[in-house]
C-alpha cells in the first residue's frame, strides 16, 4: 500500500455528531477532503439542513441525519432508517458535547447530569447503535473526541471531566470488546482549541495568557489542528492503533 492510500478516505461513509456547526462540521469537512462521503448530525432541523446544504455546494456527497445524542430513543431508529436507505457507515466521530460550567460544590444535579448524557452517554449509545453493522462486516473506525481534560482539570469542569475521564475510559472498553471484530476505536484529545466553545475563554486577558503560557507552542490550537489526527485515526494508517487516545494540545500534557 503507497502512503497515499494509507490516508485515503475514498469509499468510506462517516457520520460525525454534533456537525451542525462548529468543530464538528470542521471534522467534517476534513474527511471529505480526504475522500470520504460524509453524514452531518444534529439536533436542530434548520441548522441541519444547512450545514448539509453548504457541504454539497461545496462538491461533497453529504446526508444529514437528525437527532439528539442525549436521547437513546431518537438515536437507534435514526440510524437504522439512514443505513438502510443509504448504506453502512464506516467511520463515526463522536464529536457532540456541552459544557455547564459550575464549581462542584455549587453544581445541581441538573447541571451534572445534561453534560453525562450529552458528552458520555452518547457516545455510548451511538457507538453502539453503528458499532453493530461494523461488527457484522468487520470493519470500522470510531474516534471518540475526548479532551485535555481526560487527563488533567481545573476548577468548575467537574463534570465536564467526569465525562471526558469516562469517554477515554469508554473508547478502551470499545478497542477491547470490538477489536476482535476489525474495529478500531481510538480518541483525540483537544488542548485548548479556539472555537464556539471556548470563545469566551480567549476573550478574558488573565486565561488567554495563561493558556498561551502554559502551552509550550505557545498559542491557541485551531480546528485545523484537528483535522490531522481525525483522518489518520480514520484511515488504515491507523489499523493497529486501538484504544489509544492522541492529545492534540500543542504540548500542555507534556509540561509541568
Amino acid at each position: 500500500m503507497n502512503i497515499a492510500e494509507l490516508f485515503s478516505l475514498r469509499g468510506r461513509r462517516a457520520l460525525v455528531t454534533g456537525s451542525g456547526q462548529g468543530l464538528g462540521l470542521r471534522f467534517a469537512r476534513g474527511l471529505a477532503a480526504a475522500g470520504a462521503s460524509i453524514v452531518l448530525n444534529d439536533l436542530d432541523r434548520a441548522r441541519l439542513d444547512a450545514a448539509v446544504a453548504a457541504l454539497r455546494a461545496e462538491g461533497i456527497d453529504a446526508h444529514g441525519v437528525l437527532f439528539n445524542v442525549a436521547r437513546p430513543e431518537e438515536v437507534r431508529p435514526a440510524i437504522e432508517q439512514f443505513e438502510r436507505e443509504h448504506g453502512s457507515i464506516d467511520i463515526l466521530v463522536n464529536n457532540a458535547g456541552i459544557h455547564r460550567y459550575a464549581a462542584l460544590v455549587d453544581m445541581t444535579p441538573t447541571q451534572w447530569q445534561e453534560v453525562l448524557d450529552v458528552n458520555l452517554t452518547g457516545a455510548f449509545v451511538v457507538g453502539q447503535a453503528v458499532a453493530r453493522d461494523m461488527i457484522a462486516r468487520r470493519r470500522g473506525k470510531i474516534i471518540n473526541i475526548c479532551s485535555l481534560m481526560s487527563a488533567a482539570t481545573r476548577p468548575t469542569t467537574g463534570n465536564y471531566t467526569a465525562a471526558k475521564g469516562g469517554l477515554k475510559s469508554l473508547t478502551q472498553s470499545m478497542a477491547v470488546e470490538w477489536g476482535p471484530h476489525g474495529v478500531q476505536a481510538n480518541g483525540i484529545g483537544p488542548g485548548y482549541i479556539l472555537s464556539d466553545m471556548t470563545k469566551h475563554l480567549a476573550a478574558e486577558p488573565e486565561f488567554d495568557a495563561w493558556v498561551k503560557s502554559r502551552t509550550p507552542a505557545g498559542r491557541w490550537g485551531t480546528p485545523d489542528d484537528l483535522v490531522g489526527a481525525a483522518i489518520f485515526l480514520a484511515a488504515p494508517a491507523s489499523d493497529f492503533v486501538n484504544g489509544h487516545v492522541l492529545y492534540v494540545d500543542g504540548g500542555w500534557l507534556a509540561a509541568l
